[in-house]
């Protein structure tokens, strides 16, 4: 079977031994559903944070389970050493994201 290579795949295939584990804690309440209910009582989850430590834990308890998992990575951070500059400064662009995310 065919299999990507790289310089430095095994750190990053081990990676997630280097992450510790982490437990949840909830923060927040988002009010009520359309029917009334608590929106706390969905299984439904939005985690703000580190995307491997979260994933860690939340293994032991969806592990099979999960259907989908959405990880944006993060964006307008300021950090210009990584993968791309993503240090957004165009107005426009900056309206959309208010409007969007609320910053």
């Amino acid at each position: 079977m065919p299999e990507l290579t790289w310089v430095g795949k095994n750190k990053v295939v081990t990676h997630h031994l280097d992450v510790p584990y982490r437990v949840l804690e909830k923060q927040y309440t988002y009010g009520k559903n359309a029917d009334g209910t608590d929106v706390s009582s969905s299984e439904n989850m939005v985690i703000h944070g580190d995307n491997l430590e979260a994933l860690k834990s939340l293994l032991s308890m969806y592990e099979g389970r999960v259907d989908c998992i959405y990880i944006d990575p993060p964006y307008n951070t300021g950090n210009e050493s990584w993968v791309y500059n993503d240090n957004v400064k165009d107005p426009q662009i900056l309206k959309w994201l208010g409007e969007v995310v609320g910053k």
